[in-house]
């Protein structure tokens, strides 16, 4: 079991993260996990939950757990002016940036068990020469010198009520997903679905179910080839791999109650075909694994929340909960 308290990123400072890290302190602080935030303290100490909340500097990872129960550790990394909630700038990105590679750096050298991370909004981290899609694919920039479990690439996770869904392709416009799918692409998040389940949910014999992408799964053909041609074999090879795989069944019929009964985990073929199952079932609850890393990941699932940010109703149920399944993952880790 790795050692350590997790590291939460601050994520957009405009935004919403300020708050809700402040709100899951408190919500924690009594019975943990313990975390420390990486971050602005600055940004902390002004957010609109912040009240009498202590902001407790610390130089070290060792120092949170100790602070915790007396106030919110950070490990303060400053911003170059300070921020306006509500109102995102591209000078803050390399802060950001910043937060996120020094919570990875340490949780690589096994400094931290885990890492968090609030949200960021990617539109001032490409103004200011971001490059990735978002957390995920960046994250898996930082990580790749580590392989993990053969895993050619990270596989974003979505949770909630019960119900574990990874997706194939992610940030993809709808008209070019089916260009994007391949046998290849989903036999990877077949396999790192089925060993994430076993790892890191304790799951000791994964059911892995496959969507299809058309209406029907494609109705034989009629509906479009793509069951036919990419997704039907990908579930025979998953299954020559030695996973219990299944599909593809139509989305439209995969995530009522009694379906979801038999499987442990589903493959989504892109964005909305999971995250509209996860949020009917939780809105405010779910929560955002990263699979296939030498981490363990996660981050609320929802974003930076520019409208209401500043005005104290933000909720954190989403950030409290990531917080805790990032330290059920690092605790069943070997």
């Amino acid at each position: 079991m790795t050692a350590g308290p997790l590291a939460l990123t601050l994520g957009d400072p405009a935004g919403i993260g300020p708050e809700i890290v402040v709100k899951a302190w408190r919500a924690l602080r009594n019975q943990g996990p313990p975390f420390f935030v990486v971050g602005d303290a600055r940004a902390l100490a002004s957010a609109p939950a912040s009240g009498s909340t202590p902001i407790r500097a610390i130089s070290a990872p060792a120092e949170a757990e100790i602070a915790f129960r007396d106030g919110l550790p950070v490990l303060d990394l400053p911003l170059r002016s300070p921020v306006v909630a509500g109102q995102p700038n591209p000078s803050a990105a390399q802060a950001i940036i910043q937060w996120i590679e020094t919570a990875v750096g340490l949780a690589l050298s096994r400094t931290v068990s885990g890492v968090v991370t609030a949200p960021i909004s990617k539109a001032p981290l490409y103004e200011a020469g971001f490059k990735f899609p978002g957390h995920t694919e960046f994250l898996g920039e930082l990580t790749a010198a580590t392989r993990y479990d053969g895993a050619r690439g990270p596989v974003m996770m979505l949770t909630a009520g019960g119900l574990r869904a990874t997706l194939v392709t992610v940030h993809e416009p709808l008209a070019r997903v089916a260009d994007k799918l391949s046998i290849e692409a989903i036999v990877n998040a077949g396999l790192v679905t089925a060993q994430a389940l076993r790892r890191d949910f304790g799951v000791g014999s994964p059911r892995v179910a496959v969507a299809g992408l058309n209406p029907h799964a494609g109705e034989s053909g009629t509906i479009g080839r793509e069951e036919i041609d990419i997704v039907d074999p990908a579930v025979r090879a998953l299954k020559d791999l030695g996973v219990d795989a299944r599909g593809p069944y139509p989305a439209d019929t995969l995530f009522h109650a009694e379906a979801r009964q038999t499987y442990d985990g589903v493959v989504c073929l892109y964005h909305d075909q999971a995250l509209i199952p996860v949020k009917m079932l939780d809105f405010w609850g779910g929560v955002n694994v990263t699979l296939g890393l030498p981490i363990v990941r996660t981050s609320p699932d929802h974003g930076t929340a520019f409208d209401i940010a500043g005005r104290g109703i933000a909720r954190a149920d989403s950030l409290i909960a990531a917080i805790r399944m990032a330290a059920d993952i690092a605790r069943r880790r070997p």
